[in-house]
C-alpha cells in the first residue's frame, strides 16, 4: 500500500473531485453521508456530483449507528440500486462514515472502489487515511473491519468551517497523538493551540503536517504488523472507555477517549519507560482542561481491563500497549500487569 498516490490537499474541492471521478471508469456512482453530512457537506460539492448522475445513501449519524444494522442497510441500497463489481462510492462524512462507508465498498462484491472526503477533523487526521475501515460489533469498538486503501482520498479543511467547538476538540486528539509521535517542534506547535478559539489557519497547516505524520507509519507498515501499532498510542484505554460509555448509554466522541487514553498511557509510559514527568504534567494538564475527565467507578475498573482484553493489537491474553520514552522515543508490544493497569486507572481518576 502507498499513500503517495492516493491522498490529495485540495483548495479547489469541486475541481478536483471531478478529475477523480472521471479518473476511476464506473458504471454508477453512489454517494454515503449520513444526516449532519447531507445536510451541511453535500450542497458544497453537489455540483459536480450531479453531473454524474449519483445516488444518495443516507445512514444515522454518531457513532452508535456504525453497526451491522446501517452496514446492511448501505450493502441493500447498493444491491437494490443495480449496484455492480464496477460502481465507485463516495464516502462524504466523519470517521463514521469513511470507516463503514469503506467497509460497504470492500465488501460489495467483493470489493468496489470509493474515494474518501473527510469532513471532520477527526476524519482528515485519522479515519479517512490509512485504509483501516469497520464496524462496531458486540460491544467494541472497530470489531469487525478490513484494510481497504480508497482510491483517492480528498482533503479539503474549507469542511472545519462546519464544525462545532466539540468536534474540533475530538479530531485534536488524533493531532495531539500524532505530535506525540513526532518530535518536540510539532509536539510544541499543537500544545500551543486554544482549542477554546482555534486559529483555523494554524490548524490547517497541522492538519496537513498530522496527515503526513500517519503517512509516513502507515508506509512503512501497511497492515500494522510492526511500526503502525505506534499510531494506536492512547487507543487500548481509549477504546476501552468507548466500550464502556456505550455500554452505559452515554456519547462519547472518539477524540475526547484517545485524549483521556493518552493521558492514561503517558502514565504507564512514565513508570515502565522513564517517560518525563513534567510532560506528562504538561500534557494531563491541557487535556484537562479542554476535555474534561472520563468519569468511571472502582466497580467499572474490572469492566476496563475486560475491555481491554479485547484490543486488536493484543497477543493471547496479554493487553499490548503502546509506550513512549520521551517525545518521538516510541515503544511498541509492550505489556503490563493487571495490577499496573489498575494503577494506572486509580491514577486517572485522581489525577496528578
Amino acid at each position: 500500500m502507498c499513500l503517495e498516490q492516493k491522498i490529495r490537499v485540495t483548495a479547489n474541492i469541486l475541481s478536483d473531485l471531478k478529475v477523480q471521478i472521471e479518473a476511476i471508469p464506473h458504471d454508477k456512482l453512489f454517494v454515503l453521508t449520513d444526516r449532519h453530512t447531507h445536510m451541511h457537506c453535500l450542497p458544497k460539492v453537489a455540483a459536480i456530483l450531479e453531473q454524474f448522475r449519483y445516488e444518495e445513501i443516507v445512514i444515522e449519524a454518531e457513532d452508535t449507528h456504525k453497526n451491522i444494522e446501517s452496514l446492511t442497510y448501505i450493502w441493500q441500497y447498493l444491491s437494490d440500486h443495480q449496484g455492480t463489481r464496477h460502481s465507485l462510492m463516495i464516502n462524504l462524512g466523519g470517521g463514521m462514515i469513511t470507516d463503514i462507508g469503506g467497509f460497504a465498498a470492500a465488501t460489495f462484491k467483493r470489493g468496489i472502489p470509493c474515494i474518501n472526503i473527510p469532513t471532520t477533523l477527526l476524519a482528515m487526521v485519522d479515519a479517512a487515511v490509512g485504509g483501516k475501515t469497520g464496524i462496531n460489533f458486540n460491544g467494541l469498538k472497530n470489531e469487525i473491519g478490513v484494510f481497504s486503501t480508497p482510491r483517492v482520498v480528498l482533503l479539503d479543511t474549507a469542511f472545519l468551517l462546519t464544525l462545532d467547538e466539540q468536534n474540533i476538540c475530538s479530531g485534536y486528539g488524533e493531532v495531539l497523538k500524532h505530535s506525540l509521535l513526532a518530535n518536540e517542534a510539532h509536539y510544541v506547535k499543537v500544545m500551543e493551540m486554544d482549542l477554546h478559539a482555534p486559529d483555523l489557519h494554524v490548524l490547517r497547516t497541522l492538519v496537513k503536517e498530522s496527515v503526513l505524520i500517519k503517512k509516513k507509519v502507515v508506509e512503512q507498515d501497511p497492515t500494522e504488523r510492526g511500526i503502525r501499532k505506534a499510531l494506536n498510542l492512547g487507543h487500548t484505554v481509549g477504546h476501552a472507555f468507548e466500550s464502556l460509555a456505550l455500554e452505559q448509554n452515554r456519547h462519547v466522541l472518539h477524540g475526547y477517549a484517545v485524549a483521556w487514553g493518552l493521558v492514561c498511557e503517558l502514565y504507564l509510559s512514565h513508570v515502565q519507560c522513564n517517560f518525563p514527568l513534567p510532560r506528562l504534567r504538561q500534557i494531563s494538564k491541557y487535556i484537562q482542561s479542554y476535555y474534561g475527565q472520563f468519569s468511571f467507578s472502582c466497580k467499572d475498573v474490572d469492566r476496563l481491563i475486560e475491555l481491554m482484553m479485547h484490543d486488536k493489537k493484543n497477543v493471547g491474553h496479554t493487553i499490548n500497549f503502546t509506550l513512549l520514552g520521551d517525545i518521538g522515543d516510541i515503544r511498541i508490544d509492550q505489556t503490563a500487569s493487571k495490577e499496573m493497569i489498575m494503577e494506572m486507572l486509580e491514577f486517572y481518576r485522581e489525577g496528578l
